[in-house]
């Protein structure tokens, strides 16, 4: 969740710290902080708030060095205020930390520490690192050494980068656990540290991504890896495909916007490469699955959160109906706790925008304990989730900077269908022309998005008329169930308005209690085996007075005639249909947002990736 941003070179720190700390909003965060070697001395700045404050603070007393760290922090222990915000400084104002994630013994660490007469400054468990490594620079060990012996009494998950002004060419930094991602930039004659690639990219596309329990040693000439133990780990930088530019909002007034009309792009891109239309064969390399394997799986097990959740649902249907293997869904944060009944007949795949999800690789870990097979669906390329997994898909989205997911939401649900069609000739669970028709219907998908996006001034407009409402309830039953799952919670997302997800058939168990003219309801309506019961659901809505908002496929006139509104979607292969249906409620959503005012990319409360519980 929080944001580390770290550089050492002959540039000015400052100004590359901020702006990468910027590039890092989307994660959420309460103040921000940086401190530079500046003269033979650390110096810091730290404000509540947003970066804003921290920008003008250091206008009114500048600082400037070659190596310095930033941090944007979500509080976890200690109020929101200037001395609880990082980099946290020692007593000796030799050392300097900033740290993402929980010291989970950190009022033992504090205790032990006050016994021996070190003072603390802030409520943070963050402060104990920085006093951990003062101890031991004091009984002169290295920094390198000094942070290594410190790592070793921290209990939890960190990412964690200091130095000190007693060795001011060096940085070090750590990862223990799942607590976010630690990438290293290679530049020419210059290095750079981040939790997150956007912060560094605009500066070099050469990077490495720590492991657990892997700690870095940083100067302007390269890096050198060793493990918490102190031995020496090779980690080799990768040449990411991203282009800077592809994080910038370009012309779109907000990177959900501009992410929500990237989709057919997404869309296409992961697809490329893996799907041989003519022969209707799909190939996905880094899954590394046989024949024999996958014959013998008994069932798979989706693990996800939030928005990647009801992609998994998605994805049960689709797996199950395709490839004809049983599929249940999990909640990361449940299942870990779940005692699972899991075995090496099984396979657990993890769906995950960041690849840094505490509760998903958590449920993992779990997964592997138990001996199932790990798969993973992830769009950063290198993060954690697709470095432990036995095989992988990436979404091949892009950076997806809004913290309301959209892309990848969108991808994932096809990397789920690539999945079961490749299942389904592996396993002989269809016949072989059956799989190539339906990997075949693939080509047609990046159009049919694009025509519905094409339409965002119809939605605009009827989000209009509906963005003063505080209540509304989605319905759809089968596959479009979980879009409406979705729908409703973009809506609540980044608009601040209740909205409630239901299975049509349920309405009558006890959401229609609701239903009046002050809530309206959007049903999803396409023209799909399900449509007649959907069509019943809209005319009980209407009989209590509700106002009915229809999702429905073009040339669909009879749904006008029910609907007090209606959205129009083209005709769509079935299997396929919720990845169209969900994107005019992402722009329904996201024009209501604007509408109200609402904070868009950062909407209050939220982050990109919960790296803690």
């Amino acid at each position: 969740m929080c944001g580390i941003v770290g550089y050492i070179g002959p540039r000015d720190a400052t100004p590359i710290i901020l702006e990468g700390l910027k590039r890092l909003e989307y994660r959420g965060y309460d103040s921000a902080g940086i401190a530079v070697m500046a003269n033979s001395h650390i110096e810091v700045r730290r404000e509540p708030g947003k970066l804003i404050r921290l920008e003008e603070a250091i206008d009114a007393d500048p600082i400037s060095g070659h190596i310095g760290i930033g941090h944007t922090r979500w509080a976890t222990h200690g109020k929101v205020t200037q001395v609880n915000a990082h980099p946290h400084i020692g007593m000796t104002g030799e050392v300097v930390v900033v740290h993402n994630g929980i010291v989970e013994n950190f009022l033992e660490l504090r205790a032990e520490l006050e016994a021996e007469g070190v003072e603390f400054k802030s409520e943070t468990d963050t402060e104990t690192i920085v006093h951990l490594i003062e101890r031991y620079l004091a009984a002169g060990k290295s920094l390198e050494e000094a942070a290594r012996l410190s790592f070793h009494h921290l209990k939890g998950a960190q990412a964690i980068v200091t130095f000190s002004a007693a060795e001011p060419d060096h940085l070090v930094a750590c990862r223990i656990g799942n607590a976010g991602g630690v990438a290293v930039g290679v530049g020419e004659d210059e290095m750079f540290i981040a939790s997150d690639i956007p912060a560094i990219l605009m500066h070099t596309r050469r990077v490495a991504f720590l492991e657990n329990r892997q700690m870095v040693t940083i100067t302007r000439e390269g890096y050198r890896v060793q493990n918490l133990e102190g031995e020496e780990s090779s980690l080799h930088a990768t040449v990411l495909p991203y282009d800077p530019i592809s994080a910038e909002k370009g012309e779109y007034k907000h990177f959900m916007q501009k992410e929500i009309f990237e989709q057919p792009r997404a869309i296409t891109d992961t697809l490329r490469g893996r799907v041989d239309f003519a022969e209707g064969i799909v190939a996905l390399e880094d899954m590394h699955l046989d024949r024999e394997a996958v014959q013998g799986l008994s069932r798979l097990v989706t693990v996800a959160c939030g928005t990647s959740y009801y992609s998994g649902l998605v994805g049960k249907a689709l797996i199950e109906n395709i490839a004809r293997l049983p599929v249940e869904v999990a909640i990361g944060s449940e299942f870990r706790y779940a005692d699972p009944l899991i075995d090496e007949s099984m396979a657990v795949l993890a769906i995950t925008q960041s690849g840094e999800t505490v509760d998903t690789l958590a449920a993992m870990e779990e997964g592997r304990s138990k001996g199932a097979r790990l798969w993973s669906i992830v769009n950063q390329i290198g993060s954690q989730a697709m470095r432990i997994a036995d095989g992988y898909i990436s979404m091949l989205a892009g950076p997806e900077i809004g913290v309301a997911s959209t892309k990848a939401f969108t991808t994932s649900i096809v990397d789920q269908y690539l999945l079961a069609c490749l299942l389904a000739d592996l396993r002989e669970s269809r016949p072989r022309a059956e799989v190539a028709e339906l990997a075949r219907d693939l080509a047609r998908l990046p159009n049919l998005v694009g025509e519905v996006l094409d339409r965002d001034a119809e939605y605009q407009e009827l989000a209009t008329e509906f963005a003063h409402y505080e209540n509304f309830l989605y319905l759809g039953r089968g596959l479009n169930y979980p879009i409406a799952l979705e729908g409703a919670l973009k809506l609540k997302e980044i608009s601040y308005i209740h909205a409630e997800g239901y299975p049509a058939g349920e309405m009558k168990h006890g959401p229609i209690a609701l239903i009046d003219e002050n809530m309206p309801v959007l049903a999803i309506c396409v023209q799909d085996h399900v449509y007649d019961k959907m069509i019943s659901q809209v005319e009980q809505a209407h009989a209590r007075g509700g106002i009915v908002i229809a999702v429905a496929t073009e040339g669909d006139e009879y749904i006008a005639t029910k609907a007090d509104h209606v959205i129009y979607v083209p005709q769509t292969p079935p299997l396929l249909s919720p990845v169209v249906n969900v994107l005019p409620l992402q722009l329904f959503a996201y024009h209501i947002a604007v509408w109200r005012g609402a904070d868009v990319d950062q909407p209050r409360n939220l982050a990109k990736s919960v790296t803690v519980e």
